[in-house]
């Protein structure tokens, strides 16, 4: 039985809250969805929608979560585009604001180039490659 519907949401901690809510929002195109204000017990959050029914939750702390790659040396996260040509506008958008960001490279499925946030934390940002069409040899 298949439950599950994909992923919720991804929590970043930052030191510096309005500063990543700009990036992701203003450089990646992400909506501000809600932002909480700081409590006695509980610190400063914003919920980005960057689609579908998937959220990036920041947390105001007061140090940034580590900005180490994954073992396979990526970001060990991504976000998703439509396509390669919106994929090359936001690498030229990221390029212009001044924001460091990789080549995108080829995969098998997919393109792929990875940016860095305001805290130094790694981000793959991708597009799905078409699929090729099954030829009729693989058909019959």
């Amino acid at each position: 039985m298949h439950v599950l519907r994909g992923i919720n949401h991804l929590t970043l901690s930052t030191a510096d809250l309005d500063g990543l809510v700009a990036y992701y929002t203003e450089c990646l195109g992400a909506r501000l969805a809600f932002e909480r204000a700081a409590t006695a017990s509980d610190p400063r959050v914003a919920a980005l929608d960057v689609g579908g029914d998937d959220h990036l939750m920041l947390v105001e702390t007061g140090t940034a979560s580590g900005t180490g790659l994954d073992p396979l040396g990526g970001a060990g996260w991504a976000l998703r585009v439509e396509t390669y040509e919106q994929l090359c506008e936001l690498r030229e958008r990221l390029l212009g604001a001044g924001r460091p960001v990789g080549e995108i490279v080829t995969l098998p499925a997919q393109w792929t180039m990875t940016a860095r946030d305001p805290d130094g934390r790694p981000v793959d940002i991708r597009a799905h490659r078409p699929r090729q069409a099954a030829s009729a040899a693989d058909a019959g």
